[in-house]
């Protein structure tokens, strides 16, 4: 017999269909910029995270509002679940004055503070101070808020990732690490660069609870999310979460082959374990969801993401006399 749709998890069928919305938002948007990179309309590069939507989604999706995330080069899922809104990120990757940071920014440095989206980073772990500060302003100010740091397998041996979960151990600092192992630091297998059969065991250097969770099921992702978000308002610290992963497609858009590191029966096999499919089952069997409302969902977001492309082709180019502004914090 189903569960009913109020028993799945103790969450109401309403936030799991939310969670689910932003999963397909996250696919499509993803989906979409690549063409967009190849006819030259997205400025730089971009790096897609289709195959790993229900790590953004399972733990942004389970913050609160004034919640902080700190997120990475393969960012936009993160962004997106946190809710920021795809025209404006659209017009952002192609460099125009209407984009999130007015074009300033593109697709690895995207922040948002209105969403508290503090900023996306392309150097590899150095997200993890910059979230354990927010971490240490909330508990400071005893506001309540949790940190939530995206990085990948390729950061955890960072030593700045080290420093950041010390001194977030040492002071029970509300952050989460999430570490999203998609098996490969852009083309370097995980276990060519880490000795640790799990990379979630790293937490026991710290004293801290290290968890490896099956990063493409959305349920396993929010469980242990909101377990560890208990721990941090409770003040009882860090958690470092290991998503197990895949990334679909090539480590960016300026890298897209992957035949020189991977096999096709490896992607094959962990294109079988879509995060989206896998989320649309359990769904559908738990009595939330029904093929009828995943095709208007469907159809709604691909509305969404045209507009979205509309409103980024429509939207002017900065002004010259932007170039210098916003360069420095005011004092």
């Amino acid at each position: 017999m189903a569960a009913k749709p109020t028993d799945l998890d103790d969450l109401p069928a309403a936030k799991w269909t939310e969670l689910y919305t932003i999963m397909v938002r996250i696919r499509q948007f993803e989906e979409r910029i690549m063409p967009l990179l190849k006819e030259g309309k997205i400025k730089g590069t971009a790096h897609p995270s289709v195959g790993q939507e229900a790590v953004a989604a399972g733990v942004c999706g389970i913050l609160e509002p004034t919640d902080y995330i700190v997120s990475n080069h393969r960012g936009h899922g993160h962004c997106i679940a946190k809710g920021m809104r795809t025209p404006e990120m659209m017009a952002e990757l192609y460099g125009k004055r209407s984009g999130s940071n007015k074009g300033k920014g593109g697709s690895m440095h995207i922040a948002d503070l209105d969403q508290y989206i503090i900023g996306c980073t392309g150097i590899v772990g150095s997200g993890a101070p910059i979230a354990g500060g927010a971490a240490l302003a909330a508990k400071i100010g005893k506001t309540g808020q949790a940190v939530a740091c995206f990085f990948g397998d390729g950061a955890i041996n960072q030593g700045v990732v080290f420093e950041a979960m010390n001194m977030a151990a040492i002071w029970k600092l509300p952050v989460l690490f999430i570490c999203e192992n998609n098996l490969y630091a852009l083309s370097t297998p995980a276990e060519k660069m880490t000795a640790l059969k799990q990379l979630a065991d790293r937490a026991q250097g710290f004293g801290i609870p290290g968890i490896q969770v099956p990063g493409n099921d959305l349920r396993a992702v929010v469980r242990e999310t909101r377990e560890a978000l208990d721990r941090a308002r409770a003040g009882q610290g860090p958690t470092l979460i290991e998503c197990k992963t895949y990334r679909w497609y090539g480590h960016s858009a300026m890298r897209p082959d992957t035949r020189a590191y991977r096999s096709r029966e490896e992607e094959l096999e962990w294109r079988e374990r879509d995060p989206v499919a896998l989320a649309e089952r359990e769904l559908i069997a738990a009595g939330i969801l029904t093929a009828e409302r995943i095709a208007d969902i469907g159809r709604a977001i691909t509305g969404e993401i045209d507009g979205a492309v509309e409103f980024a082709e429509r939207s002017p180019e900065p002004d010259l006399q932007e170039m210098f502004t916003d360069v420095y914090a005011p004092f």
